[in-house]
């Protein structure tokens, strides 16, 4: 694989720039929702509601998501998207802060959720738009590395200032994070940005690049493969999504001191796999194929859910965390990837990316209210029973039913980063 010295080197700079939002806007984004979890049930809230008030955030983002990936593709202002949405997460953080009555609640899940749908295609849209198709799998995996090292930071900060100062200290510390995740986000240049590469590359006319625009429904609709792949990634994120959550507040039961700290030690190991592996994830997606990656990281999400039950300890349960980490490692990455793999040449990988985080939306928020009422009516052990069944029956269909999605080598037609053209990108 090429190093960044066969990228324009012009654009190390707007790379570096990219790989430090990726960092700092882990801090602000990720985490909030276990914490929030642990944070109510410490408060006094239901499973019921708790689930409840997750599931409100849930919505807003599955509403939002695929015309949130549409409107990525139209705007050429990706750092503007950025900020605005990072501004907004920001304003969320800070309402929770102030009191953990409903109204406050309910208002900030519904800004984090309004957020966050922009947030994951606009920076998988400035990668494509930088890098191109040719170096996309490696780069986007070192994002994913770059953000899961800003979840270990904030995680480890969060730990310390909630014992200092408490768990609603945790909030107001991911607001402040905006401040050098805005700073980071205006150091990426906007030139180094194509804007035909970043909404899912060009097509060759005539030996000419013109921009691709394949309609929307038949990107959407006419692809079955693409369309197994979505409930894939709904049953994988409906087993997945409330396993942490309710970890927490089972936990935070009768130990409400120790639950912000159990849950950073939590989303530490979870995040140092990540970071470990996604680099490396990349690279072997592009060398070896998605699918064999996929099977993995879908195979061990049943074992995960069973290992629950079998142990309270808490070192244990902190160490079963590995499993999440490469779940989730694999995921993050491989999943844009079969998207991009899928929506070449078709002017809409942004698009797609919103119908996938659209599925993956649906499945968390349905997934934090099932396993809540579960835990309310039978008990904490059939809940994660329960989304261990539902995560076998992802990793079958996934395994009958999804082919292998990596392009032969030569069909890197029409990517600018390609060596044979970068001298045109130097100039």
């Amino acid at each position: 694989m090429e190093s960044n010295s066969t990228i324009a080197p012009e654009k190390r700079k707007s790379l570096h720039a990219l790989e430090a939002t990726n960092f700092f806007l882990a801090d602000v984004q990720t985490g909030l929702g276990p914490f929030l979890a642990a944070y109510l049930a410490g408060a006094g809230w239901e499973p019921g509601r708790v689930g409840m008030a997750l599931t409100i955030g849930g919505i807003i983002t599955v509403v939002l998501q695929t015309p949130a990936g549409a409107i990525v593709d139209q705007l050429k202002s990706k750092r503007l998207i950025l900020v605005i949405a990072s501004a907004v997460l920001a304003s969320g953080a800070v309402l929770l802060s102030v009191t953990a009555t409903p109204w406050s609640v309910y208002t900030s899940q519904v800004l984090i959720g309004g957020a966050g749908p922009f947030l994951g295609p606009t920076l998988a849209a400035v990668t494509m738009g930088i890098v191109g198709v040719t170096f996309f799998d490696r780069q986007f995996g070192k994002n994913q590395s770059f953000n899961s090292a800003g979840n270990v930071a904030c995680a480890l900060l969060i730990a310390g200032v909630s014992h200092l100062f408490g768990n609603r200290a945790i909030f107001i510390t991911a607001a402040v994070l905006t401040v050098p995740t805005v700073l980071a986000i205006r150091a990426i240049r906007s030139k180094d940005i194509d804007y035909d590469l970043a909404r899912g590359g060009a097509i060759q006319v005539d030996g000419k690049e013109v921009p691709a625009r394949v309609p929307v429904m038949k990107t959407l609709l006419g692809d079955r493969i693409l369309l197994v792949f979505l409930v894939c990634a709904f049953l994988f994120h409906f087993a997945n999504a409330a396993m942490l959550p309710q970890l927490g507040e089972m936990l935070s039961h009768g130990a409400r001191a120790t639950a912000a700290p159990f849950m950073s030690a939590c989303i530490i190991v979870t995040q140092v796999v990540i970071m470990c592996f996604a680099p490396a994830i990349g690279r072997f997606a592009n060398l070896h194929g998605r699918k064999p990656l996929l099977m993995v990281g879908f195979g061990v999400l049943p074992i995960r859910a069973l290992l629950y039950t079998l142990t309270h300890n808490t070192e244990s349960l902190i160490a079963i965390q590995i499993l999440d980490g490469i779940a989730n490692a694999i995921f993050g990455v491989v999943s844009i990837l079969v998207v991009a793999d899928r929506t070449r040449s078709t002017g809409r990988f942004n698009l797609v990316q919103g119908s996938l985080a659209t599925a993956v939306g649906i499945g968390a928020a349905l997934s934090t209210t099932f396993g809540g009422k579960l835990i309310q009516h039978f008990s904490y052990r059939i809940s994660f029973l329960s989304l261990g069944t539902i995560a076998a029956i992802a990793f079958v269909l996934l395994w009958t039913a999804i082919p292998e999605t990596l392009p032969e080598r030569h069909e890197t037609d029409g990517d600018p980063s390609s060596p044979a053209i970068t001298q045109e990108l130097s100039a």
